[in-house]
């Protein structure tokens, strides 16, 4: 392929970047700057860093990390079990399919479920533990939250245990190494670069959650995502509601580079 076909092909890709990346990222900035009257200022950034935004920033955070962290526990033995089932693509189709289900139509199904009188109590009340409040409490947040990240972190572990050799387990096991000792010595290590891409998958777009805080979390949970929304659909202060999307951006493009940077490390 020639140098100007290569070029036409990339003029469409570039076009789409243009328009749905970088322009609203700009426009995102720009409105920063702009106080709720429309006035030129810099107060919004004053305002960030001020107590309540930054134990919300903190908040935040907190609660991507946990999610990743459930979700990452869940998810590696599972891709460990993938890999040595029959079936194992039917299998994963079977887990990815819950992402075609539009998020809000999944929020509502577990607000059933978790609800005074969903399936969850009605469990708890016949082994005799009684009604318990479920619904909008830190647990049906995580659980609820994890349960939609879950895909996103199998599938690219998944794919690193199905690249990495056989042989290389089989060698560890033949000089003796347990299964535990191969598993932390051998195959973590090899699929480490599938676990970074799924915590990455996870984390980034754990911190700016917001419809699963308002319909499952009931706002007991407060994170940068519910007060962007907050910002823009109710107190109409989209100014601030800019800057702290500008900050949530800074805060993905600084993981993103850092795992980036530790990938290509290992990788030399």
């Amino acid at each position: 392929m020639t140098k100007r076909a290569r070029t036409f092909y990339l003029v469409p890709y570039a076009i789409w970047i243009l328009l749905f990346v970088i322009a609203p990222i700009l426009l995102i900035v720009y409105y920063s700057f702009f106080d709720i009257d429309g006035n030129l200022t810099f107060s919004n950034y004053v305002d960030f860093f001020t107590p309540v935004y930054l134990k919300m920033t903190l908040s935040s955070f907190w609660y991507a990390f946990l999610i990743m962290l459930f979700t990452l526990l869940i998810s590696y033995p599972t891709a460990l079990v993938l890999t040595k089932l029959k079936h194992k693509q039917l299998w994963l189709l079977l887990i990815i399919l819950p992402t075609w289900i539009n998020l809000l139509l999944k929020a509502y199904a577990f607000m059933g479920i978790f609800g005074t009188y969903g399936t969850a109590n009605q469990f708890l009340r016949f082994i005799g533990v009684g009604t318990k409040q479920i619904l909008f409490t830190d647990f049906s947040f995580l659980f609820v939250s994890t349960y939609i990240f879950i895909p996103f972190m199998i599938l690219p572990i998944f794919n690193a245990l199905e690249e990495m050799s056989p042989s290389l387990t089989n060698a560890a096991q033949d000089l003796g190494a347990s299964r535990w000792t191969t598993f932390w010595r051998v195959v973590f290590p090899i699929t480490l670069d599938g676990v970074k891409a799924g915590c990455q998958a996870v984390f980034i777009p754990a911190l700016s959650l917001f419809m699963i805080t308002r319909l499952i979390a009931g706002n007991r949970v407060i994170t940068l995502g519910t007060a962007i929304e907050e910002h823009f659909l109710v107190t109409q202060d989209w100014g601030m509601g800019a800057t702290i999307g500008v900050f949530l951006i800074i805060a993905m493009i600084i993981i993103m580079f850092v795992s980036g940077a530790k990938r290509k490390g290992a990788a030399k």
